[in-house]
């Protein structure tokens, strides 16, 4: 199953429009997985909240640009050890610098967690 949440792509007056967005998302996300919780349905259902980049460090008038070098992706559930962070960008956030991972390692990683044994 996919949920989808548009209007994330900020280009000015990010803090006020981030927090807005995500006060939006915040209380259902946390919902679903305490329900998916509840049910003992967690373990076994594998949660993704990602985009397809991040946001450049540095300000470009009143906002910030698309960034593809270094995002957050949260995942939850179905195999995920939680409270996990995994990879580092440089001392600025402009480039990922330490355990990078490619979208394509992200779609490998999510293959295994649902049962996926092929390696190619």
């Amino acid at each position: 199953m996919q949920l989808y949440h548009r209007g994330w792509d900020h280009h000015g007056n990010i803090k006020a429009a981030a927090a807005k967005t995500a006060k939006l998302v915040d209380q259902p996300a946390a919902a679903l997985l305490k329900d998916l919780k509840q049910r003992d349905m967690l373990k076994d259902t594998l949660v993704v909240w990602a985009g397809e980049f991040g946001r450049t460090p540095m300000a470009q008038g009143s906002g910030r640009d698309h960034h593809i070098k270094g995002f957050s992706i949260w995942m939850a559930g179905g195999g995920i050890k939680g409270g996990t962070s995994y990879g580092n960008t440089d001392e600025l956030g402009y480039n990922a610098v330490e355990n990078v991972v490619t979208v394509h390692d992200v779609h490998a990683t999510m293959l295994r967690l649902l049962g996926s044994t092929t390696s190619s």
